[in-house]
């Protein structure tokens, strides 16, 4: 643009420095360089001010989070969360403001509204205050339903419309594309695509997590998440390629050096190759498989997980010791399902409005989680990595200290099933973690009840697998642990986690392994409870078995696909007599429920009727060490039930294969050639290579991509520009170091996409009044002043193919501004300030300069600085 220099803060304030000040400042004597930091900090101009003087005061109250320059149009967008501005470069006027929909905001109308966020809120609540009548002739239940689902739904109003939510539709990020267009990323992971003119055009959503940053680079959109994962978009919004790059939210993105750099929070920093996705990663991967015997590592890690229906009640340390303190001796992660910690109506009523707010715990989870960590140690030899509350269900896991450092991306969810779906009565809650950089997912479930409910049991596990979403905390845990992923250069094949796929699959079939645990309500089918009491003393499980209804329904295909369980060698865990020892404290009063197996613990890792052994192709094999009931604890009517997994985890070396990966780039001689081809810098010529302009004079330059078969990328900036004396020539030469261009001078577009054969044309004209504006403390010192003296800049126009990253060829181009005939006839080149008419081109000089190498010999010979 003009190479000043924009800034913006909270409400509303953006202030500009122009190019000319900053450029005095650098002239500054060493003597004198003390003055320099004053008189930049006071040459600012206002731009909000200048739109206030316009009779608009209240239209950009709000804080700015982005600025964006478009080069190319000579524009700067202004953003906040929830609306952006549009500013002319070159006059500083507002052009337009718009909202995140893409609702132009009219000036006229918007003046002089400025309600504060305090009377908004007033109103909005009192809008949905009101309340609606219930009638008195249901029945308890019915009753007791209304209260719970009118509890969550108020919250959930007041959450709406008072304004207590952040609002997901937020913009993150903000980016311009080689094509000119801009792209926006936001809260919810939609990205939105815009023209120059803020207008919206189409939107794309590939991941539920937040955006967090945009990087572009030739024809690509590279897209970081806060899940830590990567996309690449082309520059129409399709998808081509996406991977788990960090254990942690993408935070920033920056190309250099024939790679993208992404920069995690928690400090980590990887490179990926600019080529990919791309014909490369074909041959790396193949001839990466054919070494991953040098790089594969199989890591043995022991799971404890336990599953215990508390009925409302609180353990003893000692039925804890026996329950996990006794089993946790060398295991790594400790995961523990509770479930009815609590329950009534009133908690699910508490449950369902905190849900809706984004909050979740209560103090009796609190207790849970406090003695369980004091029985194992917490603090010396487990470290809690995360947990979640819905209603009466609780999961948490506790890692060991040593294997912290491989652990990661702690997230949470949680899916109620009761009272029409939207109760926490019964449902489930999940953790997801990374281990070894693989994906495991723990789920306590709590299905419905009573022998006759198979059916609602099926459907149960069914809406928990396929609506499942994981969300990432903010906890120290997720905070503090170091990046696990894969650093390799191209799209490996770990799988992408944070959110459905565009075709809906769910996300628990995309983990390495998962492991269901809990209270599952399947009971014993065609027995009696005598006859159960009989085959149970004999310790006849083998037939018990045959009456198990989740045996049964697997069996079939109806629940828990593909999923396994090991043995059962151990009594029914429900229902018992609180505090009765032994097996004679099965219910024994009037209704005698038949003893059951509801306490179970299912999983599944990696394999398949293709591959049983742990490798990169089969990443998680697990075997069962241990499947029991502590039948000696009695504080609920359930008994908790333990499974000990041990699990082969394949992780990759990365630093061995990192050396492969090397090895292989520098020795395939079709990788080598396929990199020299793509960095090639496709040929191209310019139209002319000098151009006088007189007063509000306009000439077309024409670059021509020469090249049959790939993209040409060209950015036009300004190299210097110098003032042209009585006798024509240039002096008191200024350099711009690419700093935008002259206020005299407007190149659209300065950037593009040329396709192969095809020719771009930019147009160089001269502003009409060029002017020596002076501002101090942002308030004009002069009236407008037009500068009448001959000026030259010289242009470059650098042009580079699609992947290089620092190589370009160059054309240098010389502009000419004439006040004065005297210096036209000093330069009496044929039709060298002929304004263009239609199509018609004219070169400045007639000679051909075809090369940035011409163009330099050439320029030498010009009277130039």
């Amino acid at each position: 643009m003009v190479g000043d220099l924009w800034s913006g803060s909270e409400g509303g304030v953006i202030k500009m420095w122009p190019w000319e000040d900053l450029e005095k400042a650098f002239s500054f004597t060493a003597e004198e360089r003390h003055m320099a930091a004053l008189s930049v900090e006071r040459s600012y101009i206002d731009i909000r001010n200048q739109v206030t003087m316009n009779g608009f005061s209240n239209v950009l109250n709000s804080d700015v989070r982005y600025l964006l320059s478009d080069n190319s149009r000579a524009k700067v967008w202004s953003a906040g969360f929830q609306s952006f501005a549009l500013w002319d470069a070159h006059t500083r006027e507002l052009l337009k403001m718009f909202n995140i929909d893409g609702q132009i905001e009219r000036l006229d109308m918007l003046s002089g509204q400025d309600l504060t966020f305090e009377d908004d809120t007033k109103m909005k609540i009192v809008a949905g205050s009101k309340k609606e009548k219930m009638q008195t002739s249901f029945g308890f239940f019915q009753r007791s339903r209304n209260a719970i689902m009118g509890a969550a739904d108020a919250v959930r109003r007041v959450a709406v419309k008072g304004g207590f939510g952040d609002d997901n539709r937020r913009t993150e990020a903000l980016i311009i594309t080689t094509d000119g267009m801009i792209w926006t990323g936001c809260a919810n992971g939609s990205l939105v695509q815009w023209d120059g003119n803020g207008n919206r055009l189409q939107h794309f959503q590939y991941q539920p997590v937040a955006v967090q940053c945009l990087c572009t680079f030739g024809l690509q959109i590279w897209v970081g998440y806060a899940s830590g994962i990567v996309q690449v978009l082309d520059l129409e919004g399709n998808l081509l390629g996406g991977w788990v790059a960090h254990s942690s939210q993408v935070i920033k993105m920056a190309v250099g050096g024939g790679c993208v750099f992404t920069l995690a929070n928690h400090g980590s920093i990887r490179g990926w190759n600019v080529m990919s996705p791309g014909p490369l990663d074909g041959i790396l991967r193949s001839e990466l498989a054919g070494k991953e015997f040098l790089y594969t590592r199989i890591e043995n890690l022991k799971i404890l997980a336990g599953t215990w229906n508390v009925a409302q009640g609180r353990a003893s340390q000692d039925s804890l010791v026996s329950w996990l303190g006794s089993a946790a001796g060398d295991v790594g992660i400790v995961v523990v399902g509770l479930q009815e910690v609590e329950m009534g109506a009133g908690v699910l009523a508490m449950s369902a409005a905190k849900e809706t707010v984004g909050l979740e715990g209560s103090s009796a989870g609190q207790w849970w989680l406090d003695m369980i960590g004091k029985t194992l140690d917490e603090g010396s030899t487990f470290e809690r990595a995360g947990s979640r509350q819905l209603a009466g269900l609780l999961i948490a896991m506790w890692v060991r200290n040593n294997l912290k450092g491989h652990v990661g991306d702690v997230d949470a969810a949680a899916v109620p099933c009761g009272f029409g779906r939207a109760i926490g009565n019964k449902g489930a809650v999940g953790l997801r973690i990374r281990v070894y950089d693989r994906v495991m997912c723990f789920i306590n479930c709590h299905f419905a009840a009573h022998l006759e409910a198979v059916n609602r049991r099926n459907a149960d596990f069914d809406h928990v697998y396929r609506t499942m979403t994981f969300v990432r905390p903010s906890n120290f845990f997720n905070a503090a642990t170091a990046g696990t992923s894969s650093a390799v250069q191209i799209l490996g094949g770990a799988n992408v986690m944070g959110g459905h796929s565009p075709e809906g699959i769910p996300e628990l079939s995309e983990a390495d392994m998962v492991i269901f645990l809990g209270d599952f309500n399947y009971r014993l089918d065609g027995i009696s409870y005598d006859e159960a009491r009989d085959f149970v003393s004999q310790r006849s499980f083998d037939w018990l078995r045959e009456k198990d209804q989740l045996r049964t329904e697997m069996g079939v295909g109806k629940v828990f696909q593909g999923m396994r369980e090991a043995v059962i060698r151990f009594p029914p865990t429900y229902k018992f007599e609180k505090h009765q020892p032994g097996l004679a404290g099965y219910d024994s009063g009037e209704k005698k429920r038949i003893p059951a197996w509801c306490d179970r613990v299912l999983y599944r890792d990696s394999r398949s009727a293709h591959v049983s052994e742990c490798c990169l192709d089969c990443p998680v094999v697990s075997l069962i060490s241990q499947y029991d009931a502590c039948m000696d604890v009695t504080d609920s009517d359930h008994k908790p039930v333990r499974c000990i997994f041990s699990v082969d985890i394949a992780r990759v070396d990365e630093s061995v294969r990192r050396q492969e990966f090397g090895d292989i780039m520098k020795s395939n001689e079709e990788i080598r050639y396929i990199i020299d081809e793509l960095s090639k810098i496709p040929e191209t010529i310019v139209s002319t290579n000098n151009i006088i302009l007189p007063n509000q004079d306009t000439t077309i330059l024409r670059i021509t991509n020469k090249c049959g078969e790939n993209d040409a990328l060209f950015e036009i900036i300004c190299e210097g520009q110098s003032i042209i004396d009585e006798n024509g020539q240039a002096s008191d030469h200024h350099p711009r170091g690419s700093y935008g261009f002259p206020q005299w001078l407007e190149v659209t577009p300065a950037a593009g996409i040329i396709k192969p054969g095809h020719i771009a044309e930019v147009s160089i004209h001269l502003e009409d009044f060029p002017t020596l504006e002076v501002f101090l403390d942002g308030v004009p010192q002069n009236s407008w002043c037009e500068d009448t003296r001959d000026k030259e800049a010289i242009l470059v126009v650098k042009v580079r193919g699609t992947c290089n990253t620092n190589e370009t060829r160059n054309h240098r181009i010389r502009v000419r501004h004439c006040c004065s005939s005297q210096t036209a006839q000093l330069d009496p080149r044929p039709n060298g300030s002929e304004q263009v008419q239609g199509n018609l081109l004219h070169r400045a000089d007639y000679q051909r300069l075809s090369s940035s190498y011409d163009v330099v010999r050439h320029l030498r010979n010009l009277q130039s600085p």
